[in-house]
């Protein structure tokens, strides 16, 4: 019995000595690698081909939907990302629970051309700015066809028109969903306040109804399509909705939204820290950024990239660089691991609902 266990010892000893070896190299041959875990849809791919051109380093590429799906998969550390591309509200969380590294600033030149309220915004959920680098920004709004809506749309209020009945589309994402109904009941889209919670959720149970679907990317395709009438958005896809389709429109509604920054962060365990900072610093660059905005048509915090947007009626739109002032708009931020279970088991009522 002892020979055997020593022999099953030395054979899983062995094994891990092997595996250990195996993984040593696989590290070790791929230094030349950078792995980005990224929105889908959200970068020109042709800007991944520049950079692999320019550096000789290899780009492993991966897509999410919504932060919901991505911080599990960063959490767990299962798939090691180099990149990440969080919103403002995650990027706090991720930095709270030590899941983040700080950014060599000296490794990243062309972060000044990111705009100065750009940094200062993002203050507001990465304190000093040591752990993230502004790359797209927006809000939220309702994108409605004229041709389907003949009435004036200023309202989150018009998502609960009953004769507009299998025609809404709705983000299916806590946040967004419950900023919809916090902002048309009058309260803040970060409040912990049961009661508002409550009244949140019981107004989105109140909708689901005439609500046609729950989805993402889908928004701009059925839209597009004229599948709907009235769907949430963010503004980077109204923008590239009406290249597609004339008689769609975007607004904000006059209760308010949110304004938000996606950046990139490099998570903890990353392999390729310095790779990933000479792909910040390269997105950085103002031919980069312009680049992405015309493929993605997401607004740039890249001030030299904007100035480099040749139609005057794109570079100065309304969508894309509104006059912040003349809305009430608030940015989301963490607020805290129980309530935002809470949120989510509230948010999982709603869909089971």
């Amino acid at each position: 019995m002892k020979n055997k266990l020593f022999s099953v010892f030395l054979i899983l000893s062995m094994s891990s000595f092997l595996f250990s070896c195996a993984y040593q190299e696989v590290v070790s041959s791929d230094e030349d690698t950078l792995y980005v875990y990224n929105w889908g849809e959200y970068i020109d791919p042709e800007v991944l081909s520049m950079f692999e051109e320019e550096t000789g380093i290899k780009v492993i590429y991966d897509e999410y939907e919504t932060n919901e799906i991505m911080y599990p998969r960063i959490e767990a550390g299962a798939v090691v990302y180099d990149l990440v591309c969080p919103s403002d509200y995650m990027i706090s969380k991720m930095r709270e629970n030590g899941l983040l590294q700080e950014i060599n600033m000296d490794n990243i030149p062309n972060a000044k051309n990111i705009g100065e309220d750009y940094w200062k915004n993002s203050e507001e959920f990465d304190p000093g700015n040591r752990y993230s680098v502004p790359y797209v920004w927006g809000t939220v709004g309702i994108l409605y066809n004229k041709k389907m809506v003949h009435e004036k749309v200023d309202s989150w209020g018009i998502l609960w028109d009953e004769k507009y009945k299998d025609e809404i589309l709705m983000q299916d994402s806590v946040r967004d969903a419950f900023m919809v109904a916090e902002r048309l009941l009058g309260y803040s889209m970060n409040t912990t306040d049961e009661d508002e919670l409550q009244e949140a959720k019981e107004l989105l149970m109140a909708q689901k109804h005439i609500v046609q679907a729950y989805v993402v990317d889908q928004v701009r395709d059925k839209m597009i399509g004229n599948e709907a009438a009235l769907g949430v958005i963010y503004s980077g896809e109204a923008i590239y909705t009406q290249r597609e389709n004339p008689d769609l429109e975007y607004v904000i509604p006059r209760e308010g939204t949110n304004v938000w920054i996606d950046s990139w962060v490099i998570p903890k365990n990353a392999r390729h820290k310095k790779n990933a900072e000479k792909f910040i610093d390269f997105l950085c660059r103002p031919d980069i950024a312009y680049m992405n905005f015309d493929y993605i048509t997401y607004s740039t915090p890249n001030v030299p990239g904007r100035e480099l947007i040749e139609d005057e009626e794109i570079r100065n739109s309304p969508i894309a660089y509104p006059v912040l002032s003349d809305y009430e708009l608030e940015t989301y931020i963490y607020i805290g691991e129980k309530a935002d279970r809470h949120l989510n088991d509230l948010w999982r009522e709603v869909k089971s609902y």
